[in-house]
């Protein structure tokens, strides 16, 4: 963009040295002119065919840049429509494993429950237990002391018969108990592990999710790039029209250049046929300031590096145009950038 500005703002400068230069090449004598004229156009056609092949080189860069450009959105655009292709997939397994998740948790949340009941229960039972071993224990001592003691043979044996039985079944009932509570702790252990492979696969989970994420702002990233891509693309379209429309101003400059040539030719034919003696003028202003007289402007003319020195320094839009008096005389009027204008009328 900078360089297009650049290249804008060097062709209007040279726009307003060229119309310089013709203001000052009207002025001179058309015998000594003549000559003069041809290396000045050629100068300024080799400027013009110069400037034109460098906007040229430069066209055929933006042109193989903007291929490649088109090569590699096209590129990014294919790796987009892959990625939304996907992306659906991806949030729908993501929505699934959500719910596996979730379900994973309230089953994590039930079997630890459970665990907590059956610790309880174990807790209990041993409680349990160890109140009534020492019981079973004196029961056990008080009938052994009680048959060594007793010699008598009238023996109360359904006495001694209920005893035993009740301690069997209280053997019994205990062995049952320290069964059931090893069973507890069987429970226990599979449920410990079933919560040790529910935790392995929520982390699995969590890793799966944050893949997920890095995966979502990847595309994230990628629709950016595509973004800036068709961003640099209108650039690049911006920028290939102001090149047609400094081709286009290139173009009009050399048909007021020709047709300044033209209207300089006429001008200078009019004054060829009004004489020698008519060819002196007075610049007369025409919106305020200081008269110039054509004799001090014809001074200038004698010496080519003052023209080329007051071109280069005056930035100025000339117009040059053909007026015809009520007598049939010929004038033309010149128009600065500054708020003054000069009319010449021959005298």
């Amino acid at each position: 963009m900078t360089t297009f500005e650049f290249q804008v703002r060097i062709l209007e400068q040279q726009n307003q040295v060229l119309g310089t230069k013709w203001e000052l090449l009207q002025q001179l004598d058309p015998n000594n002119c003549k000559n003069s004229l041809e290396p000045i156009l050629e100068g300024c056609t080799s400027n013009l065919r110069k400037q034109l092949e460098m906007l040229s080189g430069d066209r055929v860069r933006l042109d193989l840049g903007l291929r490649n450009m088109q090569d590699l959105v096209e590129d990014y655009r294919k790796k987009y429509e892959v990625e939304i292709n996907r992306r659906p997939a991806a949030e729908n397994e993501f929505v699934v494993l959500k719910k596996d998740a979730n379900a994973a948790c309230m089953n994590k949340v039930e079997l630890q429950a459970k665990v907590d009941s059956l610790t309880d229960d174990i807790k209990s039972f041993k409680c349990l237990y160890e109140g009534e071993i020492p019981q079973v224990q004196s029961h056990i001592s008080d009938v052994s002391v009680i048959l060594s003691v007793d010699s008598n043979r009238d023996l109360d044996l359904d006495s001694i018969i209920t005893q035993v039985r009740a301690q069997d079944e209280l053997i019994a009932l205990e062995s049952k108990g320290e069964a059931e509570i090893q069973e507890l702790q069987v429970t226990a252990g599979q449920h410990g592990d079933d919560l040790k492979l529910t935790k392995a696969e929520i982390s699995d989970l969590s890793r799966w999710i944050q893949r997920i994420r890095l995966e979502i702002g990847n595309v994230e990233k990628q629709m950016a790039i595509a973004n800036a891509e068709q961003w640099g693309d209108w650039a690049l379209k911006d920028a290939q029209a102001k090149l047609d429309e400094l081709e286009a101003a290139l173009l009009q400059s050399k048909q007021e250049l020709a047709r300044m040539l033209q209207e300089y030719q006429e001008l200078a034919l009019d004054e060829h046929k009004t004489g020698p003696g008519r060819g002196d003028c007075h610049l007369l202003p025409a919106a305020g300031g200081r008269g110039v007289q054509w004799r001090e402007l014809r001074e200038w003319s004698g010496c080519p590096r003052r023209l080329t020195g007051l071109g280069l320094l005056l930035p100025v839009a000339a117009v040059i145009s053909n007026t015809s008096s009520g007598a049939g005389g010929a004038g033309f009027s010149v128009g600065f950038g500054t708020s003054s204008s000069y009319s010449c009328k021959p005298s």
